[in-house]
């Protein structure tokens, strides 16, 4: 039996859980048909999503919403591992003006940082298998989401091809600009503290400096506790077996060569793990609080 066309009525709340929406696009798949298992799925993002409703505009409706992963660059990602699922979850809401991309914890939890990708500044948005490739209209700068999730796949597609209007003109958009999370202005790259509303943000000096210090320091600086501990358990042993063997080497107690190379060449590497991490976090911009109110000075 051929299903209908979604056709909302004009009496349907144009509104999910307070947020604005388009309907007949939302609760439904690529082929524009309503399915009761996307309208539960959206419904179960969307309770993720609710602090977004203070930085949506006048007349911005949100499309679809899905799960992915931020950028991160190759090294990075190579330092990362498995890790790396942990580290970059996201949830990316579309909406007919821009995708906001929201870093979130590993349970999908809002961390009071937020970014957007405006589509009048972008010269293409493509779903290559399962990651998000945009390349915006200055200088051909091409960022790469990835592990989209997959019952948003299709849909996603068939926006990018009929509902999503990319004009490529506005240069100042042309990047994923993050915005504060008080006022919801624009912030300078690489400014820790916004222009309008004076919001403070942790910064990579203090990050690379505490990571390198302090183990397991630069990850708690950007509040990825389990991480720090677990960092800092591991400098900490790694640590005490390198001086123990560099004791012996002058002690002239034989020592294994590889663990007199070895162990201080894994306790470096680390070291620069936890720094790289630690300052790629601050790029999504942590406030120095730990609870902002959206339009209001705490």
């Amino acid at each position: 039996m051929a299903e209908a066309v979604f056709q909302p009525a004009a009496i349907l709340n144009p509104k999910v859980f307070g947020l604005p929406v388009d309907r007949e696009l939302l609760f439904s798949n690529h082929k524009n048909l309503y399915k009761k298992r996307i309208e539960k799925r959206q419904r179960k993002l969307f309770v993720k999503i609710g602090p977004v409703k203070p930085f949506l505009r006048r007349n911005e409706k949100i499309l679809l919403v899905t799960t992915g992963y931020s950028p991160l660059s190759s090294l990075a990602q190579v330092l990362t591992g498995f890790a790396f699922s942990y580290l970059k979850r996201s949830l990316f809401v579309f909406t007919n003006q821009r995708i906001i991309h929201l870093p979130a914890t590993s349970s999908y939890k809002y961390r009071d940082t937020l970014a957007q990708i405006a589509y009048s500044g972008c010269k293409s948005i493509a779903l290559k298998g399962g990651t998000l490739v945009v390349e915006y209209s200055r200088r051909g700068k091409i960022e790469k989401f990835k592990a989209i999730a997959v019952p948003e796949r299709k849909k996603i597609r068939a926006l990018l091809k009929k509902s999503i209007p990319l004009s490529g003109t506005k240069g100042h958009l042309a990047a994923r600009i993050h915005l504060c999370p008080r006022c919801a202005r624009p912030l300078k790259a690489k400014k820790y503290k916004c222009s309008h509303c004076q919001l403070g943000f942790k910064n990579r000096i203090v990050a690379a400096l505490l990571a390198i210090v302090v183990p397991g320091g630069g990850y708690i600086y950007v509040r990825q506790y389990l991480l720090g501990v677990l960092n800092a358990l591991l400098e900490l042993f790694l640590l005490v077996f390198s001086i123990v063997v560099v004791i012996d080497y002058y002690d002239r107690i034989p020592v294994n060569t590889i663990y007199l190379v070895g162990i201080p060449a894994l306790y470096l590497y680390v070291k620069i793990t936890a720094i790289i991490h630690s300052n790629h976090f601050i790029g999504e911009y942590i406030p120095t609080q730990k609870s902002i109110t959206p339009g209001k000075k705490n």
